[in-house]
């Protein structure tokens, strides 16, 4: 089979300098892959010109119900890409997390584009800063779409949870995205995307797919466009300084390899929960996708005590590990994903054992289940043990990227916290530990150098999802070596795709290009009451002011007794009048609340279905029997829900007194129909 890159709206086939693709475990040809011919400066045209501009017509729903359509599509078609990743060198769990894990990174972003980012093309970022003594001057950071093209530079380990968890933010952000799948399992990649293709989902130019090479591709970038890669350090470093990137400030997201570390607390002895669980996981991640993950723990850092009873329990659970074809269901380690890659790793190894002594067997005392040594890559689960780390440079320097471990012990949490920190910048740390002094001085001595921490004591681990694996709602990436980038992370993962500007203008001008109502704006006398208007009736700035309502001590009194709430500055004035803030009795904030509810509310069945909650509530000044109150309600912004009948209307809502006064603020949170109702 001959891969081909899906370029400028068709599939294209090179015709020379092709890589020939093999089975990880039997040596056989899968594929081959060229990218020759490609004109990478029309690749980068179309998806500027033509991707770019049907994405950013649409909204984030609509882009997230994109995403939820590719997810669904994906997991009907699965079992064939599980089928094919057996080539890769995967076990059916390997795959699991590669193939799952992807479709569900589209799911997660999907969900949180409709949930948590506006039905507009806008994103409104922060709150409004005031700029003049009367707010007739405000300023308000928003983030659109940048207008270039995202070139998605993808490792081999994870040839689709690579792709799509780069896809979901790029494409929900508004950007077109070109994928280039690392060449030894790029066959996998090309299948999905085949399929994504095929279902003419995605808007043309959204997508498109380079098997081979980028030929000059970076010769052509400005400063509209994004690089994120993901690889080796030393690739990272390459591509970062290409003249380009540096003369027109691309963006480049960085996620490379690092030596990450797991560490056994002190506390955690030889049959502690902590202990058990630290073993398991330090096992687990030598042998998931054959150690070959970013975030695969290189260093168990352990308590000089429990040194040799760690290595040795280690050990042991390596022992029962069945390595061979990943397809056999009693495997539970596959190959490296080529032959080359266990040159590499085998060197690295090399250059560990000057440093460390081998605790477990080589590669050539290996037994295979169902598997020829001579024509797969595979390599020996390999645990070492450092005993002077002090001195160890190549134990926190070299990356074995395979099944390869070192044991390091530590007399001191800080001399743990050295040994972990020695990398020089880590995608992931983890603690095994019951001991929260201890989780606290770890948690601060490791943050600095690491992108994310995982902290595990015997009340978490069963649901713990481990040391290796990156979540669509948390960052993945991490400071120096691991590459100086973020993916992922919710919500933030857009804003790598986004340009963030500064709006200094007038509230109402700030309001229409926000398309959410900010205090200083128009308001509009809506003619009828504002909940008897239908979603698409109700429009942002619609508003309503109430009459007046006298608060009075038997309101007051009435609403302790059936709250239970006599709290001393409602009910005992001598008290009250002690108190700096009250000078006497004052009336209970929820009351107030409730009290404007009662005066805005229109109570008959009405497009209003229901009231959801309350943002930023805010008490400003206190409301004393005899005084009177009144509302301000204003349609702050909306976001319909697609297909569900009904949208999201926040209400900024102001309470004031006789005297004009603020006494309470706050957004009012309402689902309001999309139909008129009679």
């Amino acid at each position: 089979m001959q891969l081909k890159s899906y370029v400028q709206g068709r599939w294209h086939a090179g015709d020379r300098d092709a890589q020939v693709l093999r089975d990880a475990t039997t040596g056989q040809v899968i594929a081959e892959a060229s990218s020759s011919g490609v004109d990478f400066a029309g690749v980068l045209q179309h998806a500027r010109h033509k991707g770019g501009p049907v994405l950013r017509k649409l909204t984030f729903h609509e882009r997230a119900a994109l995403l939820k359509r590719v997810a669904k599509l994906l997991t009907d078609r699965k079992d064939e890409f599980y089928a094919l990743s057996y080539a890769t060198g995967a076990t059916k769990a390997d795959s699991w997390i590669d193939i799952d894990g992807g479709i569900g990174t589209l799911f997660a972003y999907a969900s949180r584009g409709a949930r948590e980012l506006p039905n507009s093309r806008v994103y409104v970022d922060g709150d409004v800063e005031g700029l003049s003594k009367t707010g007739t001057f405000i300023g308000q950071h928003i983030c659109v779409p940048l207008e270039g093209a995202a070139i998605h530079i993808n490792a081999f380990n994870f040839p689709v949870w690579g792709m799509l968890e780069k896809l979901a933010p790029t494409l929900l952000a508004g950007m077109p995205a070109i994928v280039k799948p690392a060449s030894a399992t790029a066959y996998l990649t090309e299948l999905v995307v085949r399929r994504i293709v095929e279902a003419g989902i995605l808007p043309e130019g959204s997508l498109q797919l380079v098997c081979g090479s980028l030929g000059d591709t970076f010769d052509h970038l400005t400063c509209q466009d994004v690089v994120s890669f993901t690889g080796s350090a030393s690739t990272a470093q390459k591509l970062r300084t290409h003249p380009v990137i540096v003369a027109n400030s691309v963006r480049f997201i960085g996620e490379t390899d690092s030596i990450n570390s797991c560490v056994l607390g002190p506390d955690a002895a030889p049959g502690q929960p902590e202990f058990d669980a630290f073993v398991r996981e330090v096992v687990r991640e030598m042998t998931a996708k054959a150690g070959q993950k970013c975030t695969a723990i290189r260093k168990a850092i352990v308590p000089s005590a429990h040194a040799e009873a760690a290595a040795q329990a280690i050990k042991a659970g390596l022992g029962k590990i069945v390595v061979g074809d990943p397809r056999l269901e009693q495997v539970r380690m596959g190959p490296l994903a080529a032959l080359a890659q266990r040159r590499e790793v085998l060197g690295r190894i090399a250059e560990l054992k000057r440093e460390a002594e081998l605790l477990t067997g080589e590669a050539e005392t290996l037994e295979l289940a169902g598997a020829d040594r001579e024509k797969g890559a595979f390599v020996a689960p390999v645990l070492l043990f450092c005993r002077d780390p002090a001195k160890a440079k190549a134990v926190h320097t070299v990356e074995a990227f395979g099944p390869v471990c070192t044991v390091v012990p530590y007399a001191s949490v800080s001399d743990a916290i050295g040994y972990a920190r020695g990398g020089e910048g880590s995608l992931v740390g983890s603690v095994f530990t019951a001991d929260d002094d201890a989780a606290v001085e770890f948690a601060l001595g490791l943050a600095p150098l690491h992108g994310r921490l995982l902290i595990v004591n015997r009340d978490c681990a069963k649901e713990s999802t481990g040391h290796g694996s990156p979540l669509p709602g948390l960052v993945h990436g991490g400071p120096g070596r691991a590459g100086g980038g973020e993916e992922m992370g919710g919500i933030r993962g857009l804003m790598h795709y986004m340009q963030r500007t500064a709006i200094q203008s007038s509230p109402q001008t700030v309001a229409r290009i926000t398309g959410r109502w900010t205090r200083g704006a128009t308001q509009k006398a809506p003619g009828v009451h504002p909940f008897r208007k239908s979603f698409h009736e109700l429009q942002v700035g619609d508003t309503l002011n109430t009459g007046e309502r006298e608060v009075t001590l038997e309101d007051i009194e009435r609403f302790a007794a059936l709250s239970g709430d006599t709290f001393y500055a409602h009910m005992d004035e001598e008290a009250a009048r002690r108190n700096p803030l009250f000078g006497g009795r004052v009336a209970h904030g929820y009351f107030l609340v409730s009290a404007a509810a009662g005066l805005f509310v229109d109570p008959p069945y009405g497009p209003v279905l229901a009231n959801y909650g309350l943002d930023h509530l805010r008490f400003v000044k206190p409301v004393k029997p005899g005084d009177r109150i009144k509302v301000r309600l204003t349609c702050k912004s909306k976001s319909l829900r697609a297909e569900k009948g009904y949208g999201e209307v926040a209400w900024d809502t102001e309470i004031s007194n006789q005297n004009g006064e603020v006494v309470a603020s706050y957004d009012v949170l309402t689902m309001v129909s999309e139909e008129p109702v009679n």
